[in-house]
């Protein structure tokens, strides 16, 4: 039965996933069932992550469940999971600014140096490429400080041109950067307009960090953004 399976090395992997998914003890008919293998097979494959250091609580009659805090090793990565990761490293590379590009470039260095031979051409030699890009325009080092103000719920002070040439001073609650093809938008709570704004990171002026927290967690700004249906329309940069 097992036979028909994926390889061995990427069976593990798909186990690890399945218990990662649950919170709660799964049964081993279930495991097997779901990973088309006997439940000898099965046992043999808990067995073996077990003595590779997966924390997998359990056994037969009971259910197996994973403790949390298990990191996956890197050498489990199967092959469609690396061609994902290298294809969407390089994109950063491609269209990131040049401090996500240069941590994308390291990225894609140490998976390389932690693989077992046989999966570095999946990195190495991988065929997935990332056409041309348009150039995008702004202040390199502003892409740094907006990602470091999302990451720290902080408060920003911007001086912003409009479409129409004019120039404000805001606050802003900055919570997500959308990397679109031809430019970076930021989307914040704006306190001048006391709603929900899109601003184009190139046609911002100066962006001074507060030190101030804004009083909700990102994800609850980008919880109410998308419950007010702004990802459902075209990002719009704001134009007064």
């Amino acid at each position: 039965m097992s036979a028909s399976g994926p390889n061995r090395a990427e069976r593990l992997l798909n186990l690890l996933q399945i218990l990662r998914r649950h919170r709660y003890p799964v049964s081993g008919t279930r495991l097997a069932e779901e990973l088309a293998i006997g439940l000898r097979t099965l046992y043999r494959d808990i067995a073996s992550l077990r003595a590779q250091g997966a924390d997998i609580r359990g056994e037969a009659g009971t259910g197996y469940v994973l403790e949390e805090g298990y990191l996956l090793p890197p050498m489990m990565f199967s092959p469609e999971q690396l061609d994902a990761l290298t294809l969407g490293l390089r994109w950063v590379t491609h269209y990131g600014d040049s401090a996500l590009s240069k941590a994308a470039e390291e990225a894609i260095s140490n998976i390389a140096d932690v693989l077992p031979a046989r999966l570095q051409p999946y990195i190495n030699h991988s065929t997935l490429l990332v056409g041309p890009t348009k150039t995008r325009g702004g202040n390199q080092n502003n892409f740094s400080l907006l990602r470091s103000a999302v990451r720290d719920e902080s408060k920003i002070r911007v001086r912003y041109v409009d479409l129409h040439g004019e120039q404000t001073e805001r606050i802003l609650w900055p919570f997500s950067l959308g990397y679109l093809p031809e430019e970076v938008v930021l989307a914040a709570w704006c306190e001048l307009r006391n709603d929900f704004r899109h601003f184009s990171v190139a046609r911002f002026v100066s962006i001074e960090m507060l030190n101030s927290r804004y009083p909700f967690s990102r994800q609850r700004l980008l919880y109410r953004w998308r419950q007010a249906g702004r990802d459902k329309e075209p990002i719009q940069q704001e134009k007064k």
